[in-house]
């Protein structure tokens, strides 16, 4: 079958490479009739994340049709449409049982790997890294998925592919980013990023009750995506101080939730510390690129919350960690508990409370990908978010 495959920092290939097989009882194999690129995968182009292995398959937004199941699977048939979560889970033990699906004690295979760098392992991931479990991903002719019976959902009949595409990662990122920012009605919610998941993210704090949204960014498509679509006020910071505005903005006394949906690549050119963080990545001294998380800690207001959805990969430096304390600020983090989020937020979908298809900006064949990879990553020609069909 064909994929996309990682070969090194930016050099992302579409190649043949073997066609997935049943290898648990409880397996399912789609057929991939729609995959996205996500900005986690820029990460990976961009070299951030340690045990890439030449020639793995990328890609964890993904939904298709069933082709083959598994001698002990019972909950899907051929031919039935499913979206796959990005996260693997068990769905029996201790964390699976407590609907912390992204914390599956179970579904990483190397978890003794992630173990060394973050004391616990998180669950296994797809298409991300052999440290998180060395699945092969969904951008891609096919897909094996593993806990066939615990993660996908079914797509109803006559709902297109794009109207649940997102369903696998973004949708309920934005939405548990939201939820972790406690938001209470007429709250006023600071968004950083106006990429995919800051989309949805003001798309969820708006029905989870916000009376005013303002969103960071600096590419001008996205700016404007977040005021025409999202109903958000706006701050470009390559113009404007945002601390300075957003006191402005609030009377002084920040906002009450701040969510930082940009993680480890905060632009290298938004300020000092900024550019001392792309030296010590350049060096070889640091791995994260942490701006935005120092900045929503001295934006937020006093006793308020901070959500941080966006991936950060290893260690940072000069947090204002006397700001955080001395605040009685309240952080919340976490890869997305998906599984726990689904059949809410696709009933949110069916009743048209959700759409999510404005965000597509760039449609295309899989073997367009690399190409579409360089676009997304330097923002180029307008792209927010990218949708591959495999099979035309």
């Amino acid at each position: 079958m064909k994929a996309l495959t990682w070969h090194g920092k930016g050099d992302i290939r579409h190649e043949t490479v073997d066609d997935p097989r049943i290898e648990e009882p409880d397996d399912i194999i789609i057929k991939v009739t729609a995959c996205a690129i996500c900005g986690s995968d820029l990460h990976l182009m961009d070299g951030c994340m340690p045990t890439m292995e030449s020639g793995d398959v990328l890609g964890h937004e993904t939904m298709g049709e069933v082709v083959e199941t598994g001698s002990g699977h019972s909950k899907f048939k051929q031919g039935d449409k499913v979206v796959v979560p990005f996260n693997l889970a068990c769905g029996q033990c201790f964390f699976c049982q407590k609907q912390l699906y992204s914390l599956c004690d179970r579904s990483n295979r190397n978890a003794e790997m992630a173990a060394k760098v973050m004391g616990q392992s998180p669950s296994g991931l797809f298409g991300y890294s052999h440290m998180l479990g060395g699945y092969s991903g969904g951008q891609a002719d096919y897909l094996r998925v593993p806990y066939g019976s615990v993660g996908p959902i079914a797509v109803p009949q006559g709902m297109d592919d794009e109207e649940v595409l997102f369903l696998s990662d973004i949708l309920p990122t934005g939405w548990m980013a939201a939820e972790h920012a406690n938001i209470q009605p007429g709250d006023t919610v600071a968004i950083w990023g106006c990429g995919p998941v800051g989309q949805m993210a003001i798309l969820s704090a708006w029905l989870q009750g916000a009376g005013r949204v303002i969103a960071i960014d600096q590419v001008p498509e996205r700016l404007a995506m977040a005021r025409d679509k999202g109903r958000a006020e706006t701050i470009d910071f390559s113009e404007t101080d945002v601390y300075d505005a957003l006191m402005e903005m609030t009377g002084g006394r920040g906002p009450d939730s701040c969510i930082d949906c940009v993680g480890t690549e905060a632009a290298p050119d938004s300020g000092l510390m900024a550019r001392v963080d792309r030296v010590k990545q350049a060096l070889y001294l640091g791995t994260d690129r942490p701006d935005v998380l120092r900045e929503i800690i001295m934006c937020c207001r006093k006793g308020g919350t901070l959500s941080i959805p966006g991936v950060y990969i290893g260690v940072v430096d000069k947090l204002p960690m006397g700001a955080l304390m001395n605040k009685g600020l309240t952080l919340r983090t976490g890869q997305t508990h998906c599984q726990r989020y689904l059949p809410h937020l696709l009933n949110l979908i069916q009743e048209g409370q959700i759409d999510t298809t404005f965000l597509i900006t760039h449609r295309a064949d899989l073997s367009e990908g690399p190409e579409l990879y360089k676009k997304f990553r330097d923002k180029d020609d307008g792209c927010i978010k990218v949708v591959l069909r495999p099979h035309g």
